[in-house]
């Protein structure tokens, strides 16, 4: 996807106060820098001072109202901050589980994930042509900070039903999955909801060689999110004992990507970051286009078979030219009796280049092997 990737050549982008304060002790132009989500008022004496700006674009953030008629009247680009958004659209990093749940102990609907979902599916809004672009500049920004986020690290995709309950054997198969993936150095990417992608976030969040056995026990007492605020509630508390504290480590071991799209789902708190859109398509395509070191799935329904085929279109038009990421697929019954995918997987790899890339197992231990195989 063109939007996940990071282009040859970038405009310079500044978000925060220490770096615009060096590039302009420096003396460097500003012509063509992007400056992101930032309070620029301690700055008016210095662009009142400059003319270099054309180019130069203000995406929102504080600014007082006769230094943008001067930036603007330089050639400067300033795009205002939209005060009825449920979301910053030109943020500049990745959600935080507590961004998303803030005032949780009001109940989820107080939240702005849940104000998100509701302004993404109101009726009235779909034609508004400043919802349809704040929505994109949202997506566009959160594209960003995904290849900043995995810039050079090898990120395998989880994909899974978001109907895994906490407390089955599927839930705990995922979480030792993600476990073991971060243990081996890889980012873990999911949907960023329910079920196994919160598990596999899980396992990636505890960290290397830590016993699971008491966070999946009280993840258990609420397994499912038919009440949102009892799930994540529970969640925070979990992610609270294992420990890793509130800011999140300099190299992710997991991040989620969830979709507004699927506001029912609500995220889980066990990734070290998130990205979450507003549009699906967007979401779904870039999730696989960064799983470089490979996709694992676990067993699922629907949602699942289509990420599986999504996963499978590129492979199979590959020339085999250069290395093609694994597919591994978890669980022998599942994808060859329960969700017979498996059979149709491999008459597909007859004759193409992916096929000794693809793979069914039982045994999580050989996964990372079968990634790097």
């Amino acid at each position: 996807m063109r939007t996940m990737r990071r282009p040859h050549h970038r405009s310079l982008e500044i978000h925060d106060a220490a770096t615009l304060r060096a590039h302009l002790t420096a003396g460097l132009s500003l012509r063509g820098v992007r400056l992101q989500g930032m309070d620029l008022r301690g700055f008016r004496h210095e662009f009142l001072a400059r003319t270099d700006l054309r180019g130069l674009a203000v995406l929102g953030g504080a600014l007082q109202a006769k230094v943008a008629r001067h930036l603007t009247a330089h050639g400067a680009i300033v795009f205002p901050d939209v005060p009825d958004a449920p979301v910053h659209p030109y943020r500049a990093e990745l959600y935080q589980p507590a961004d998303l749940y803030k005032g949780l102990d009001e109940g989820y609907a107080t939240t702005p994930d849940a104000r998100a979902y509701d302004w993404a599916q109101n009726a009235d809004l779909a034609s508004d042509a400043l919802v349809t672009a704040v929505r994109a500049l949202h997506d566009d920004a959160m594209s960003d900070a995904l290849g900043e986020a995995l810039d050079g690290r090898a990120a395998v995709g989880v994909m899974g039903g978001h109907g895994v309950r906490r407390g089955t054997k599927d839930f705990t198969t995922a979480a030792r999955l993600g476990q073991a993936l971060a243990a081996a150095g890889r980012v873990v990417l999911t949907g960023g909801g329910p079920g196994a992608m919160e598990a596999a976030n899980l396992g990636a969040y505890a960290g290397t060689g830590r016993d699971l056995t008491a966070a999946l026990d009280a993840l258990g007492a609420v397994p499912t999110f038919t009440d949102i605020t009892a799930w994540a509630d529970v969640a925070f508390q979990v992610r609270a004992a294992l420990g890793s504290g509130t800011t999140p480590p300099a190299a992710p071991r997991s991040i989620g990507i969830p979709t507004w799209f699927y506001g029912h789902e609500p995220p889980n708190v066990f990734c070290d970051g998130i990205a979450k859109y507003f549009s699906n398509a967007l979401r779904e395509d870039g999730l696989l286009a960064l799983s470089t070191g490979g996709v694992v799935v676990l067993p699922g329904a629907a949602g699942t078979v289509q990420e599986v085929f999504q996963a499978v279109t590129p492979r199979y038009y590959d020339t085999g030219m250069s290395p093609v990421a694994a597919l591994v697929l978890v669980g022998v019954e599942h994808w060859t009796r329960t969700v017979p995918v498996w059979p149709l997987l491999t008459t597909l790899a007859q004759g193409r280049a992916f096929s000794s890339r693809l793979h069914l197992t039982d045994d999580l231990e050989e996964v990372v092997g079968l990634l790097d195989s």
